[in-house]
Formats: C-alpha cells, sequence, structure tokens
C-alpha cells in the first residue's frame, strides 16, 4: 500500500482506533478525524512509534455543516489523495424522539447521515478516476433489526447507509473501487458509556458481544475482497437472516421485551 493515504473519522477511540491500527501495520498512511484532539495526538504518537508510516491528525466535528469540505480542502491543501475513506464517527441519542430537542437531532443526522454521504461525494470521484479505491461505511445490525421505542433514528440512519452502500457498490464496482458496509452488532468499545447505555447492556449475555479487533479486521478483508454487505459474527448474521424470513409482526414480538431493556426511553 506505499503512498496510500486512509482517511478514518471517528479515530479517536474504538472502532475508528481500531481501524487506524490495522491499516497502519498494513502500510497506509493515515488522516485521523475527530473531535477530540488530544485522544487523536495520542493515537498518531503510538501509531508513529511502532509503524513507518505518515500520520496526520485533523480535528473536527463533523456535525457542523462546514466540516466535511474543510476535510477535502486540507487535503488537497496537503496534496493527499485518499484512497480509502471509512466513515465510522457515530453516536447514539438515547429517549423518545420528542423528549430529544432538534438540535440534537439535528447534530446527530448531519454526522451519521449526512456526512457519510457528503464525505464519499467529495472523496469517490477521485478514486474512480484512478480505477482503484476503498469505501467503508460502518453501519449496524440495527440497520437491518425491526424499529425500536426509544433511539428512534438510529436504525433508520444505519439502515439508510446500508442502502446507500449497496447502491454505490453497484455503481463503483465496474471502475475499480469497493464499497463495504459494515454492519457490527454489540462491540466493545466506549459507545454506550457515552449514551448512558452501559449498566443496562452489561446485564446481555457476553456471547453477543464482539471484540473492535474482530469487527475491523473483519471490515478490512470483505472491503479488500469487495463484499457488499458483512454482517459481523454468525450470531448477528443469523438474527438478520430471521428478520428477513419471518413475518413482521413475529419479529417485533419475538424481540420487543428484549430490546426494550437495552434501549434508553
Amino acid at each position: 500500500m506505499k503512498n496510500k493515504w486512509a482517511l478514518i473519522t471517528g479515530a479517536s477511540a474504538g472502532i475508528g482506533a481500531e481501524f487506524a491500527h490495522q491499516l497502519a501495520v498494513k502500510g497506509w498512511h493515515l488522516l485521523l478525524v475527530a473531535r477530540r484532539e488530544e485522544k487523536l495526538l495520542e493515537l498518531q504518537k503510538k501509531l508513529i512509534e511502532n509503524q513507518s508510516i505518515n500520520c496526520l491528525v485533523l480535528p473536527k466535528d463533523l456535525s457542523q455543516t462546514s466540516a466535511n469540505q474543510e476535510i477535502y480542502n486540507y487535503c488537497q491543501q496537503q496534496g493527499i489523495q485518499i484512497s480509502m475513506l471509512v466513515n465510522n464517527a457515530g453516536y447514539g441519542v438515547p429517549g423518545d424522539f420528542d423528549s430529544v430537542d432538534w438540535k440534537t437531532h439535528h447534530d446527530m443526522l448531519q454526522l451519521m447521515l449526512t456526512s457519510v454521504v457528503e464525505l464519499t461525494h467529495l472523496f469517490y470521484p477521485n478514486m474512480k478516476n484512478n480505477q482503484n479505491g476503498f469505501v467503508i461505511n460502518v453501519a449496524s445490525l440495527a440497520g437491518f433489526a425491526p424499529p425500536t421505542a426509544g433511539h428512534t433514528l438510529y436504525g433508520a440512519v444505519k439502515s439508510f447507509v446500508i442502502k446507500f452502500s449497496h447502491s454505490l457498490h453497484l455503481e463503483a464496482k465496474e471502475h475499480g473501487v469497493h464499497v463495504t458496509a459494515l454492519c457490527p452488532g454489540f462491540t466493545y468499545t466506549e459507545f454506550h458509556d457515552v449514551n448512558g447505555t452501559r449498566n443496562m447492556v452489561n446485564k446481555m449475555s457476553s456471547k453477543l458481544w464482539m471484540s473492535a479487533n474482530d469487527v475491523v479486521s473483519q471490515g478490512i478483508a470483505a472491503v479488500e475482497k469487495n463484499q457488499v454487505v458483512l454482517i459481523n459474527g454468525w450470531r448477528n448474521k443469523a438474527i438478520a437472516t430471521l428478520v428477513k424470513i419471518l413475518p413482521d409482526r413475529l419479529v417485533r414480538f419475538l424481540m420487543q421485551g428484549s430490546v426494550a431493556k437495552f434501549r434508553k426511553r
């Protein structure tokens, strides 16, 4: 991967930081984007010490409408051509729809939906022109699961990301660009600490959890072979399959009780 640059959003922790570690091992140069500059600088230091790569950090809040263009402009100024885009930044908003103020909903949609599409729209054309590139959009098993009360927009956004990735995959495969929607289930990160549901999800069986290491290694392998959608883990694949083949009413009935235990309202 000589002289190849990867852009990772939400790179300061969790799945994003793990992408940085694993891509660095593969020789990718990195542009790391997240809000927390201190965390990014800590990660940058580790990566440069351990791998022979270039690593730049760019603190940006992707809920700001100007952030995506600013990231693209920075790459242009630095002479960096992004050959892999990992749209990973995200979080959950607990609570019922009307109990959350509009700004919170707006910022979440800007970061997890609009930013994913806009960053891809900015960087994909150059990949297409070069007949080479990779796009990983981190979605979720929630994009396949039935709707839930609470966390109203999360599953809807992830479902969009999956469909968007699938359509772009069909367009891009003729031009040497690989596009994959990565769909993990419950993963050991700080995700649930941030949205205040850690105590709830800790009651779940450990069999339902995966490590960020496994999620990312499977995701990289999937995009390298141009797999359009990857659902991590056989249990998560089984859940997604059941959702497809069983009647909606039955699926909602079967999952309503268990899901309610892990959704903060």
